[in-house]
């Protein structure tokens, strides 16, 4: 069975239940960091995640006890694969050729099967593709400040 991806909510919830193994729904809500959503969202991520195939949902009497049905390790192999595939033609050599140029990693840290980390090289022009990750990848917090910014030099 083919997994769905998560939106960014749905992951905040994951990443509660995988840390917590086992969760009742009061415990969940207690553990969600502040702001906290209102219980029904809460609830509704709850429902589509069993209905995603990410939660196994067990009733207690009046109650569920929920499980991770995905593990938080298979959940990110997934996750990175679709993202080599979507951004990096498929190729873990690019990935790992960003990484380096970001100095992300170090080449003297990598162990390639069958290549050289020397043989990573820098690119001579900025590339759009990297800077499509940057901006994904950049934390929101940051990119807000930098429009604030913007708009105070505007004016």
């Amino acid at each position: 069975m083919k997994l769905q991806p998560l939106t960014a909510s749905e992951e905040d919830v994951m990443r509660i239940i995988w840390e917590k193994a086992t969760i009742y729904f009061r415990d969940l809500m207690n553990a969600y960091p502040e702001p906290k959503p209102h219980q029904n969202t809460i609830s509704t991520f709850l429902k589509i995640l069993v209905e995603k195939h990410y939660l196994n949902a067990e009733k207690q009497g009046r109650i569920y006890l929920y499980s991770a049905a995905v593990s938080w390790e298979d959940y990110r192999k997934m996750v990175t694969k679709k993202f080599v595939e979507t951004y990096f033609e498929n190729s873990g050599t690019l990935l790992i050729q960003l990484l380096v140029d970001e100095n992300l990693i170090q080449k003297e840290d990598l162990q390639l099967h069958g290549a050289e980390a020397h043989s990573l090289t820098m690119p001579d022009k900025e590339d759009p593709v990297r800077e499509l990750v940057r901006e994904l990848t950049s934390d929101k917090k940051s990119k807000k400040k930098d429009k604030e910014k913007k708009k105070k030099k505007k004016k």
